[in-house]
């Protein structure tokens, strides 16, 4: 009897960490709600953004008025970080409550409690997303209505926003505080603007282009671009899929490491 409840003590299933997983995604959902200024603040400053350089700068930059075309895809991508910013935040602060050392007493995968930041964090910049994208269709923004290529933009974007959000998540746990990973996280968002996201790159500094040319945020937006408005060059897609999937990988893996370093508990 005695060893029949000792197995089956040690014979833990794959079922307790999915139940888990589903709880903290639903406890950052649920909390995702309530803070309301967060999503609000995702969708204000890209919009912004976007206005601004449209309406402001674009006929400067572009006189013949097709600057919101060639802008969007950047703003999209932008729009990504800020909403993916606020999970090291999120993240930093549970650390700080000491609600990850607790979480990590308990038999659930190391990944689990990231993943339900992620994935509430993904739902957000999804809604963001959308508004952003409606927002550029008022001011001017003429997409081509291809179904494959929406669909093919609907699943890079997902994929950068899982990405660049895990990669704020192990931020998050890898600062010591809410401010610092505040700081940390701010540095990715700057990544665009060393891109093809708001000028062409050929017009950059010789000393910039490399840097903007080899960035991951580029084949990102230039397979972004291609699809919603035609390709007139090889398309990257690719590379721009190689270079999301790598983000994840490395930022999943370094999560891991860092939730087992900072937060000891059962292994």
């Amino acid at each position: 009897m005695t060893t029949t409840a000792s197995h089956s003590a040690m014979s833990v299933p794959a079922r307790p960490n999915l139940v888990a997983e589903k709880v903290l995604i639903h406890r950052s959902l649920i909390r995702s709600i309530r803070d309301a200024e967060s999503l609000l603040m995702a969708i204000l400053l890209p919009v912004a953004l976007m206005l601004v350089f449209t309406l402001v700068f674009g006929g400067a930059i572009s006189a013949a008025g097709d600057y919101v075309d060639y802008v969007v895809p950047g703003i999209i991508l932008t729009c990504a970080g800020f909403g993916a910013s606020t999970t090291a935040t999120f993240v930093a602060n549970d650390m700080q409550r000491g609600i990850i050392k607790r979480l990590r007493t308990m038999p659930i995968r190391a990944n689990a409690v990231l993943t339900g930041h992620v994935i509430a964090s993904v739902a957000r910049n999804l809604v963001a997303t959308t508004v952003v994208i409606a927002v550029a269709l008022i001011i001017g923004f003429k997409p081509q209505w291809s179904l494959v290529a929406w669909l093919g933009v609907l699943g890079l974007i997902t994929l950068y926003i899982l990405a660049i959000t895990y990669l704020f998540a192990a931020i998050g746990l890898a600062a010591g505080s809410a401010e610092a990973a505040s700081g940390y996280g701010f540095v990715l968002l700057f990544l665009p603007y060393l891109s093809s996201a708001f000028v062409p790159i050929e017009t950059m500094p010789a000393w910039i282009q490399p840097i903007a040319l080899h960035q991951p945020i580029t084949p990102i937006i230039e397979t972004i671009r291609s699809l919603l408005l035609g390709a007139s060059e090889p398309v990257p897609a690719m590379t721009a899929v190689i270079w999301c999937i790598a983000i994840l990988a490395g930022a999943m893996t370094w999560g891991a490491w860092l939730f087992r370093r900072k937060a000891p508990g059962r292994s």
